[in-house]
């Protein structure tokens, strides 16, 4: 089997003195593992890091057997980064998502294209807001949509809306995940939201399938908490 595609670095695990195995994101494969034979070379070293886009050539001489990956970086992502501790735990969290929920070799192009999107929102101003909305997008991706409208009741107090959780009504919602054209800048709103969506993520999708949640999730919530 032999092909070309591009795809994100998921993950990496030393298998020898000068190779790697890798997991990568693909465009037409989804996630896919593999060797890279002398990945200790200076030539692509200091290029394979988790979440950099790359050019891929795959080839195996069979679908039982590994194959191997020769590749070149396409886009450098995660570097542009290295110096903004919040989003960086973002992305660490972000690719282990996508790693943990993806099945082997199984296409996915929503998740591919909310990847690329991924970067771009990182850069943008209300970038924590978007991404909680684009976790919410790839968790619907892998088949687990969470209905808001499911999960809350209205109160209006004052004339202003509030929304609380069904089962706790001390729990607030925010109201950016009712109303989605509403910018927030007020941190205890977003922390609320990504626990909410975190509550979602262990009690619809990871404890029914036996996985555990995921460590770089609350090093991210952390490193929004704790700055």
């Amino acid at each position: 089997m032999i092909w070309q595609d591009s795809g994100y670095l998921l993950s990496k695990i030393k298998y020898s003195e000068n190779n790697i195995i890798v997991e990568f994101f693909t465009k037409s494969y989804g996630k896919v593992s593999g060797l890279i034979f002398g990945a200790s070379s200076k030539k692509i070293k200091n290029y394979l890091l988790i979440g950099n886009k790359f050019h891929i050539n795959y080839s195996a001489k069979s679908d039982n057997k590994i194959g191997s990956f020769k590749v070149e970086i396409d886009k450098i992502t995660t570097p542009n980064f290295l110096d903004n501790k919040q989003k960086l735990s973002c992305i660490v969290y972000s690719i282990n998502l996508i790693k943990i929920l993806s099945a082997d070799n199984q296409t996915n192009v929503n998740i591919y294209n909310l990847i690329n999107y991924f970067y771009d929102l990182l850069a943008s101003d209300n970038w924590l807001q978007k991404f909680i909305i684009w976790e919410l997008d790839v968790l619907k991706s892998f088949g687990y949509e969470l209905n808001i409208e499911d999960y809350i009741i209205k109160k209006i107090s004052n004339g202003v809306e509030k929304f609380y959780q069904k089962n706790n009504q001390n729990k607030i919602i925010p109201n950016f995940l009712v109303n989605s054209n509403d910018y927030v800048k007020n941190k205890d709103d977003l922390v609320d939201g990504l626990n909410l969506v975190g509550d979602f993520l262990s009690k619809s999708i990871l404890i029914p399938n036996n996985m555990n949640y995921p460590n770089s999730r609350i090093d991210f919530i952390n490193s929004i908490k704790y700055p």
